[in-house]
């Protein structure tokens, strides 16, 4: 007659995991479960690919911490899915090859000597019907390239100032008529 073993509800139902005596021999029998979840994460299998390995990397840097062996697909999964946000986030722009590159739009003052030097008149006149204060912050900051903070300094104005001045100033340049017409 054999005595009865008592056994906890939750240990009998719990399947036995199997412990992984390296890094290795883990990878090659988790692989295909693992390469499955991370295609559910992305629609491309070769970024699959990558992600499982990325995932894998910093499993295998960990792998001396991680303690509980029973742990392990979750510590991976979670890896997964942190670096596939983090891919998601950064959102990398693709990158199309074409045979023939698109023809720049051309810039206003990038024809002829005559068409610069027309639109420098015009910038110039547009400039010299600001009011003084305007006047002398734009030309601060864009012709001499002074930042707000210099121009400030110059002008004995706050930083604040110059920043709502030179900014009113653009604005009546960009609804200047002469300007417009060159646009």
């Amino acid at each position: 007659m054999t005595t009865p073993v008592c056994t906890s509800a939750s240990a009998a139902a719990a399947p036995a995991r199997q412990t992984y005596p390296s890094f290795a021999s883990y990878v090659r029998a988790r692989q295909p479960v693992l390469l499955r979840t991370a295609r559910s994460l992305t629609a491309n299998p070769s970024d699959a690919e990558d992600l499982l390995q990325t995932a894998l990397a910093k499993t295998y840097v960990a792998w001396e911490r991680i303690e509980d062996q029973r742990a392990l697909d979750g510590y991976v999964r979670r890896a997964l899915l942190n670096t596939r946000t983090s891919q998601w986030r950064k959102r990398r722009l693709d990158e199309f090859a074409c045979e023939e590159l698109p023809e720049p739009e051309p810039l206003p003052g990038d024809g002829d000597a005559a068409e610069r030097q027309a639109l420098h008149d015009a910038m110039w006149r547009a400039v010299l019907r600001l009011p003084a204060r305007q006047r002398a912050m734009v030309v601060l900051r864009y012709y001499e390239d002074l930042s707000e903070a210099q121009t400030a300094e110059v002008l004995g104005v706050s930083v604040g100032t110059v920043k709502s001045a030179v900014s009113r100033a653009l604005g009546k340049l960009r609804e200047d008529p002469d300007l417009v017409l060159v646009r």
